[in-house]
């Protein structure tokens, strides 16, 4: 049976987890393209409950590889030495945020793909952002209070060729008809 192809589907083929990014900051337009994607991201009745923040500043990315190191008891850099590193916050009160939250990350990772850029999603950023320090810079950014993470994206110019992909399981996908 023939497959269908599409830049889109090609895309989503070829994108992978990155985890090793070179110095150079992207541009203010690839950064502006990533997060324009994640605000069309499907939300629960067109809410648009996320809040996206992305980080460039060498201080509080690296506060936050600290924060994150923490969390996870490692001293090595949770982020890969991405020089950006782009926040999804949700209202915690939200019963569908964390999907709506989970919606955006995947539609920036994919813009990142397709315009030459690596991403690979982090974690942590819930127990991250439920501390005082947490807190404290959430309100720095000018979030509103009552928000959780979702978890983050590192992203950046990838530093070398990324890993072929894993074969597909035999059995991922049933049709019923």
């Amino acid at each position: 049976m023939p497959m269908i192809d599409n830049i889109i589907l090609r895309t989503l083929r070829e994108r992978r987890s990155i985890r090793k990014y070179r110095d150079e900051q992207i541009t203010d337009d690839e950064l502006e393209a990533v997060l324009r994607a994640g605000t069309f991201a499907p939300t629960s009745r067109g809410q648009q409950s996320p809040y996206v923040v992305a980080v460039q500043n060498v201080e509080i990315c690296g506060r936050l590889r600290r924060m994150n190191a923490s969390v996870m008891g490692v001293e090595s850099d949770p982020y890969y030495g991405a020089p950006t590193i782009v926040l999804v916050f949700v209202p915690a009160d939200h019963p569908n945020g964390l999907y709506d939250g989970t919606c955006v990350m995947a539609n920036m990772m994919i813009a990142a793909q397709a315009i030459g850029l690596g991403s690979c999603w982090i974690h942590r950023e819930a127990e991250m952002f439920a501390t005082d320090e947490g807190r404290g810079l959430m309100r720095a950014f000018g979030l509103p209070d009552g928000l959780r993470g979702v978890g983050a994206l590192a992203l950046g110019y990838p530093d070398g060729a990324p890993a072929d992909p894993k074969p597909r399981k035999d059995d991922y996908t049933r049709i019923v008809r």
